[in-house]
């Protein structure tokens, strides 16, 4: 892998795969997620887990850690913080996986739970890991309302944190923070470090940085890594 790509480039990469060579995004997701989840195993004791998963395919990803982490026999619940209709195909495909798991999911906003505090009150006050799987490296500016306010309650949440390929409300290329940006003890980023993620700005939201594979065949690294073409006029 090379030490550092930005997100075009890991972009391209993920679609090189899936249009040229077949790779369906769904085994993508199952190796990213496969691999957190024994990352967090390998973590030390882990009894109880609490994932909070976005719309995209980074909360997609947060959903193959779940149900690895159940086959594990580890406790726990997520946080899906969009109507199951919104999530991406590959996201969608797991989260009807997980009805046939013991993981516990709980839809926020909604109406049964109408504020972040009824829905912190329903959930174990222990937990060894708070994983986030909201926004993905795609997302730019600031989070906005419900997930900027689910994000600071994440961060005062008393459990080690990881987030899954960047800390929500980070810039992945820039390392530029939000206002509201999760804290993470560790970040497993997918494919390979983006810039951002080694800018002296986000050590204090990044923690340590892993980089996991997600399958893809090491030749597609140098494509990815020539500089576009420029044509003249």
């Amino acid at each position: 892998m090379p030490p550092i790509l930005p997100c075009r480039a890991v972009r391209e990469l993920d679609r090189i795969a899936i249009e040229e060579l077949g790779m369906p995004g769904l085994v993508l997701m199952e190796n990213a997620g496969r691999n957190i989840a024994e990352l967090i195993l390998q973590g030390g004791p882990c009894r109880h887990v609490l994932i909070a998963c976005g719309r995209g395919n980074n909360g997609g990803d947060g959903l193959v850690v779940a149900r690895h982490l159940d086959l594990q026999n580890v406790q726990v619940d997520v946080l899906l913080t969009a109507p199951p209709e919104s999530l991406s195909p590959d996201a969608a495909a797991n989260l009807n996986w997980l009805a046939a798991s013991r993981v516990r999911i709980h839809r926020w906003p909604a109406k049964d739970t109408p504020t972040l505090a009824a829905l912190f009150d329903e959930l174990p006050h222990a937990f060894d890991w708070v994983v986030d799987a909201l926004l993905g490296t795609g997302t730019r500016g600031e989070p906005r309302p419900p997930l900027a306010e689910l994000i600071e309650q994440l961060n005062t949440v008393s459990a080690r944190k990881l987030a899954v390929d960047v800390p929500s409300g980070l810039d992945a290329d820039t390392g530029q923070s939000s206002a509201t940006t999760f804290r993470a003890d560790v970040t497993a980023t997918l494919a390979a470090k983006k810039p951002g993620l080694v800018a002296e700005s986000a050590r204090e939201y990044v923690g340590q940085l892993e980089v996991l594979s997600i399958g893809v065949p090491i030749g597609l690294y140098a494509r990815v890594q020539q500089p576009p073409t420029t044509h003249s006029p």
